[in-house]
């Protein structure tokens, strides 16, 4: 997953950044309605350091094709925004015009995952609050199942469709000039909206997201997601450990009788150290391969899974050598140092004491 999310804002660039009003960042719907407009897009415009700007609007919509009904987001974008916004990539037929009317673009879910029961095709026509929308593009996949649920018409078709909203922009995406400091330009579009909304620091009702901040927030998720995986391994890692110490116990009482021989012809103490000493370091490196195998077995299935039936992408099974390399040595040290002990009481046994009572 860390990968996958890396990809993505690797494709976004390091000269793009989001403003949102405060309260949208988990999109339509939610309680806080603080305005942004198109005026306050024109003045980050005239910002020294920013190249473009586009608007992004969304609503909630009723979607009806084949005699079903589905619910979805719908964005209201301009021609430009496939140049800015890295999800909006063309699988199939073409992009937005600014001055298409009637005219929609569907995710890839639309077409691969049968929404409504079978594929939409290019020219199929879909119903939005009583209209009709003739189908001109699909998206390619950008591996979110909502961001590929979602379906785009023009800015100015939007604004018709939603009057109440009054041209109210829901995200801004600011390109940077080639050669500024993205940290900069922020810092500068930051300093003059408060300037010209009137708040200050503490009171700013809109924030910039910069791909650094959204990869933060984003890693510190996963880092969670990670320490619980790690306590979860952790545990299995500890009675994996008495297991094989138990193993190695039971195997030294058992083989009492050759341990007094293998003395009684001359095997030194570090000799019956070092067999029972390998040979559990041998039980964990077998242990450690046969959790790989189910590991990558069940990795795979759960990345296939969210492929067909959640849609994402973002759930993709990584197996780099190292990885493989570091579990099989660190199962092979924990067998080792789990089978020390029972090695040990070998190592004491006294080939007189068990010869006679064997």
């Amino acid at each position: 997953m860390q990968n996958a999310v890396q990809e993505q804002f690797e494709e976004l660039g390091v000269d793009k950044f989001f403003v949102e009003p405060r309260g949208k960042i988990a999109g339509p719907g939610t309680e806080t309605r603080v305005n942004f407009t198109e005026h306050d897009e024109e003045i980050i415009n005239r910002i020294s350091g920013v190249r473009d700007t586009t608007p992004f609007m969304l609503g909630n919509v009723k979607l009806e094709y084949n005699d079903l009904v589905r619910y979805s987001i719908v964005g209201g974008v301009e021609e430009k925004s496939k140049d800015l916004i890295v999800s909006l990539k063309i699988e199939q037929g073409k992009y937005l015009d600014d001055k298409d009317t009637g005219k929609i673009v569907l995710g890839s879910q639309y077409y691969h995952n049968n929404i409504f029961k079978k594929p939409v095709e290019i020219g199929d026509k879909i119903i939005i609050k009583g209209e009709k929308f003739r189908v001109i593009g699909i998206l390619e996949s950008f591996g979110n199942p909502p961001d590929d649920k979602s379906v785009y018409i023009t800015i100015d078709e939007f604004k018709r469709l939603f009057p109440e909203k009054n041209g109210q922009i829901d995200s801004i995406i600011v390109q940077i000039e080639k050669g500024e400091d993205l940290k900069e330009v922020s810092e500068k579009v930051e300093k003059k909206l408060r300037s010209e909304r009137n708040v200050d620091e503490k009171n700013q009702d809109f924030r910039i997201l910069t791909p650094e901040e959204l990869l933060e927030i984003l890693g510190n998720i996963l880092n969670i997601i990670t320490g619980f995986l790690l306590g979860v391994a952790g545990i299995s890692l500890v009675v994996g450990a008495i297991g094989v110490a138990n193993t190695m116990y039971s195997s030294v009482l058992e083989r009492r009788r050759e341990i007094g021989v293998m003395k009684a012809v001359g095997a030194r103490n570090k000799d019956v150290l070092g067999v029972f000493v390998i040979e559990s370091g041998l039980i964990g490196l077998g242990g450690g391969l046969i959790g790989i195998i189910i590991g990558a077995g069940f990795s795979k299935l759960v990345e296939y899974i969210a492929a067909n039936q959640l849609g994402t992408s973002l759930l993709k099974a990584a197996f780099p050598f190292y990885l493989f390399a570091g579990c099989l040595t660190f199962a092979f040290f924990i067998g080792i140092i789990s089978g020390t002990w029972p090695a040990w009481r070998a190592m004491k046994v006294k080939p007189v004491e068990v010869l006679r009572y064997e």
